[in-house]
């Protein structure tokens, strides 16, 4: 059986699984106060430009959002984001559960608008009973988004400019960054991400990492207090070092956004190869996740030898499927699917 369903099926990068059994008994101070993290938070700044910033290693995902969001929001303040974003439909009331809503903006292919972001703002405030209503307190995006569609610079700069202008933080999901940061269609590097947003992730669960994900506040003080707030929300690792020593690995030698590159490569040839046996495309993506519409007898059929997502309730005749490639996903791999299509 092939797999396509997500970009976390395997386990980790061989170079991190090496890092980690030649470190196994090693003995270090927990909670992320050993030498390992401190060399990879380094790395990170580095990379991103910002010695100033602050970075903080989480365990995945979900508690990353939750526990970012609750750290940056007051009690009567709301995130905005997509009505497609993760936060809003993937995460099992994970925001809600910190007693923060989710208020939903228009999605366009899984993006949102600047001058969407600044009309819900400026309605709000023009509104005389805004007090007794929960505030637009950040602005919540992913990249790539749930769709596989990517900012482009000037969207990004059109965003990061409407959050300043009304004094809320943006803060971008980042579970997949490394393969926007590898395709081949973007103009956005991971310093533009560091001077467009206040806080983003590096995922690493999804990108070679056995778990993981990197928190970065990109001004000192932005996420006060939070270390307690991670162990509040069960995200904090007592053996810190695992997630330091595997985001060392990721950030020496550009090994990130290489293995990433592996992906967005495996992922055109599968593209390709559904265009090329006449499949429509449902998004023309650039990223690791490839969205075909496809004919409901040929899904079940394709079901005998492969796992992938159905993207949405099932038509009646075709159904939106997705397939996702990682920096796992082998050649021999992409050669039996595509000789199943």
């Amino acid at each position: 059986m092939l797999h396509f369903d997500s970009d976390y099926m395997e386990g980790a990068h061989p170079e991190v699984m090496r890092r980690l059994c030649e470190t196994n008994l090693e003995q270090t101070v927990g909670y992320g106060c050993d030498e390992y993290t401190r060399v990879a938070k380094t790395k990170i700044k580095e990379a991103i430009g910002l010695p100033d910033a602050e970075v903080h290693f989480l365990v995945g995902g979900t508690q990353t959002n939750a526990t970012v969001i609750d750290g940056l929001l007051r009690p009567h303040q709301g995130v905005l984001a997509a009505e497609t974003g993760h936060i809003n439909v993937h995460e099992s009331g994970a925001i809600e559960a910190t007693g923060h809503k989710v208020l939903t903006l228009p999605q366009h292919m899984g993006k949102v608008r600047a001058e969407e972001v600044e009309a819900y703002i400026n309605d709000f405030y023009r509104d005389e009973t805004y007090e007794h209503m929960v505030a637009p307190g950040m602005l919540y995006i992913s990249h790539p988004t749930e769709y596989g569609t990517l900012y482009s610079l000037a969207e990004l700069e059109a965003l990061s400019n409407v959050c300043r202008k009304a004094n809320i933080p943006l803060y971008m999901d980042g579970a997949r960054l490394g393969y926007a940061l590898a395709s081949p269609a973007t103009d956005v590097t991971l310093k533009d991400v560091a001077r467009l947003c206040d806080v983003f992730y590096i995922g690493g669960t999804k990108v070679g990492a056995l778990f993981g994900e990197a928190v970065v506040a990109t001004r000192p003080g932005l996420l006060k207090h939070f270390f307690p707030l991670i162990k509040q929300h069960g995200a904090l690792l007592a053996k810190g070092r695992l997630l330091g020593i595997q985001f060392d690995t990721l950030f020496t030698d550009n090994l990130y956004v290489e293995i990433a590159s592996h992906a967005i490569r495996q992922a055109m040839k599968l593209k390709q190869a559904f265009v090329a046996k006449g499949y429509r495309l449902f998004i023309d993506s650039f990223t690791n996740q490839q969205f075909i519409v496809m004919p409901n007898e040929q899904i079940d059929r394709l079901m005998q030898h492969a796992t992938f997502e159905l993207w949405g309730p099932r038509g009646e005749h075709e159904t939106v499927v997705r397939f996702v490639t990682s920096w796992a996903t082998t050649d021999e791999a992409i050669n039996q699917l595509i000789e199943q299509l």
